[in-house]
């Protein structure tokens, strides 16, 4: 299983350039990934907000190993061949270190006039994800759909990674649909519907459900993550380990540590990187 962190779009006590520092130390201490999250504006209006893969651009240039991810683009929400050019680009910054994540995007994170329903943004969703497949493939591509119109065109040039940067998907368990999805792609990113304690957290034996679904659903053995995550004690790395280790045998291929600080907590998020994943 490899190890990843979370860090908050707001940035680290509101300053974008600290998510930067905050990168190099999580590669300095073990962690094999950083991800950040997508919204335009970021839980709340009146909460800072920046820009994820401005900011990934940033964490690239200055570091060597771990690998880059967003986690999740709403798609609906954006033009996918823009998507495509600026991934591959950033793919080629990091030297192939990027792994894109996209959903169907938060509903409280539409104040644009955005008219789509649900099965609309579902339909641009899966009509978005061929087109950034398709252009990533650096072959003549064209896509004529419902909601999108592709002409013949061939971007170049194509991503360090081949066949393409994976793409996973982001939704949530139980519900079928994203997973469903997911099984067509490279990873899920699973989030829990709460129940009825208002627990939302996803626990092993979700892993274990989501591991048998996608696994009947796949066409193929290609390689497939399944992305935990959480909260692990960093202080006590036995207890860290036990943990994280149900997580890794029901089936996931990452845990990733949610490194989201309240305003003032900076130091103490720094201190868990700092202390390294619980492996």
């Amino acid at each position: 299983m490899k190890y990843g962190v979370t860090l908050p779009l707001s940035g680290i006590d509101g300053d974008v350039e600290r998510l930067v520092e905050y990168a190099q130390a999580a590669e300095e201490a073990g962690w094999d990934g950083v991800f950040l999250e997508d919204y335009i504006v970021y839980w709340g209006e009146k909460n800072v907000t920046y820009d994820p893969w401005l900011a990934l651009t940033a964490i690239a240039l200055r570091t060597q190993r771990v690998q880059l991810g967003i986690s999740v683009t709403p798609l609906p929400s954006r033009l996918p061949w823009k998507l495509a050019r600026e991934a591959i680009t950033l793919d080629h910054l990091s030297h192939g270190r990027l792994i894109i994540g996209f959903g169907l995007g938060d509903a409280q994170d539409r104040h644009f006039g955005e008219t789509a329903d649900e099965k609309q943004r579902a339909e641009m969703l899966d009509e978005g994800l061929e087109i950034l497949a398709g252009l990533m493939s650096g072959e003549p591509y064209a896509h004529h759909g419902k909601h999108y119109t592709v002409n013949d065109v061939t971007f170049a040039p194509r991503p360090v990674q081949r066949p393409r940067i994976p793409i996973w998907i982001g939704g949530f368990w139980p519900r079928k649909a994203p997973a469903l999805r997911a099984a067509r792609w490279d990873g899920f990113c699973p989030a829990k519907v709460a129940d009825a304690q208002g627990d939302g957290s996803i626990k092993p034996h979700d892993i274990q459900a989501i591991h048998t679904f996608v696994s009947e659903q796949r066409a193929n053995q290609a390689p497939f993550d399944l992305v935990a995550g959480g909260n692990s004690p960093g202080d006590d790395p036995v207890r860290a380990r036990a943990h994280v280790e149900p997580f890794a045998a029901a089936g996931a291929t990452w845990w990733v540590e949610f490194i989201l600080p309240d305003p003032g907590e900076s130091k103490q998020a720094l201190t868990r990187i700092q202390q390294g994943p619980p492996s």
